[in-house]
């Protein structure tokens, strides 16, 4: 009996879930908590470095451009290796990338750093979700994917802002010496704790690209970017909202906007729960929460009473969804998960990059403010019709492994 599969039953008969999945947790949120952080410093970060705060917006999108287009490919040059190696490596390059960046006052160095934490970020999220799912039972895959992101929602919430707090008192590179640390940190425990997967155990890369031609698999990638837009274009600009229109003191904005992360833990461990037996409930549930949320934002925007719960709910129907995506990859992708993980992790980051786009072209015509949220309201709407087709495409031709052929 293998090390994994001593730890499934042992895990499986206690009623928890692996030691290992909490690691990978921890990782993400370490390196997660870099992505949060930027947006909480770049003024400081524009004033130290002389530079246009769009200019050092632009870091930002550097890093969710290596997020973008860089997760596949580094996952097919990956593919070969122990997912230990891999996850290891990923986050020592991440915390290579971010330490160099600090340790310069060169923006197009820094720019760089930010575009190849972006690759690793990616790549060790990726091969994270494919880890968890391997050291549970079946039965148990969607819920160990939502521990693992939970890792992602808790950088949201105390990550970024405790990153953003220290680099108050240390100046902007402080936040990130920390997230150095907590990196370095996951990546030896993942090291020391992780069971070892042989070369036998890892997939092939072209097995891997053959799945990726499964047009059931890019209905679910359509949910996922359409979901992650439609929850994300509210919550990005519900500062604005919260101050131009419900009149809301600025001071309490943060707090505010923190139960949007309460609610996306919540969200993922009620959607670890059903998504594992019934995903297109989960799904469903997510898409016609975040609708009606987005709805009731735009409606009641003046009233705090009404929107202060709303956001809340918003991270909770947001994030319902998200172990149902990863649950439906898995199993569209059984014998071949890599690098359909890795493409789940560039359609949820596309999903954010979409934002500003549909943002700005509603604000460009001088719409109001509330109008962004009546845009999540019909992209989540949009997410219907892909869950049904998903369903409609399941009982027509019943999921067979890849290496059935």
């Amino acid at each position: 009996m293998s090390l994994e599969t001593a730890q499934q039953q042992v895990s499986a008969s206690r009623g928890r879930l692996p030691l290992g999945v909490y690691l990978l947790a921890f990782s993400l949120f370490a390196m997660g908590s870099a992505e949060f952080l930027l947006a909480g410093v770049l003024p400081a970060v524009a004033d130290d470095l002389q530079i246009t705060l769009s200019s050092a917006g632009a870091l930002i999108s550097a890093f969710a451009i290596g997020v973008v287009i860089g997760g596949p490919p580094f996952a097919i040059m990956t593919l070969r290796w122990p997912r230990r190696t891999t996850l290891v490596t990923t986050q020592a390059l991440f915390a290579a990338s971010v330490a160099i960046g600090l340790l310069t006052d060169s923006y197009a160095v820094l720019l760089v750093t930010r575009f190849i934490c972006g690759l690793a970020y990616a790549g060790y999220w990726a091969v994270a979700a494919v880890a968890a799912i391997s050291l549970v039972t079946p039965d148990r895959t969607a819920r160990a994917s939502g521990v693992v992101v939970s890792g992602l929602s808790l950088a949201m919430i105390a990550g970024g802002p405790a990153g953003a707090l220290l680099s108050y008192f240390t100046g902007w590179r402080g936040g990130f010496w920390g997230v150095v640390v907590l990196t370095a940190a996951g990546a030896l425990l993942i090291l020391l704790a992780m069971p070892r997967t042989s070369a036998a155990t890892e997939p092939s890369v072209r097995r891997e690209l053959r799945t990726m031609r499964r047009p059931q698999l890019w209905v679910v990638y359509a949910a996922t970017i359409l979901s992650t837009a439609a929850y994300m274009i509210s919550f990005n600009y519900l500062a604005p909202v919260l101050t131009d229109i419900t009149g809301i003191p600025g001071l309490w904005v943060p707090a505010i906007l923190a139960l949007f992360g309460v609610g996306a833990f919540i969200g993922l461990s009620i959607g670890g729960r059903i998504s594992d037996r019934r995903p297109a409930l989960a799904l469903m549930i997510g898409a016609v929460g975040i609708m009606a949320c987005s709805v009731l934002l735009a409606l009641l925007a003046p009233h705090a009473i009404a929107v202060i719960p709303l956001v809340l709910f918003l991270g909770i129907a947001g994030f319902v969804l998200n172990p149902a995506i990863y649950g439906r990859v898995f199993t569209i992708a059984s014998g071949a998960p890599t690098l359909a993980g890795a493409t789940t992790v560039s359609a949820f980051q596309l999903g954010i990059s979409l934002v500003p786009a549909f943002a700005g072209a509603a604000l460009s015509t001088g719409a109001g403010i509330t109008s962004v949220t009546w845009i999540g309201a019909a992209l989540a709407a949009a997410i219907v019709p892909t869950i049904l087709l998903d369903q409609a495409i399941s009982r027509r031709r019943p999921h067979k492994s890849p290496s059935s052929g």
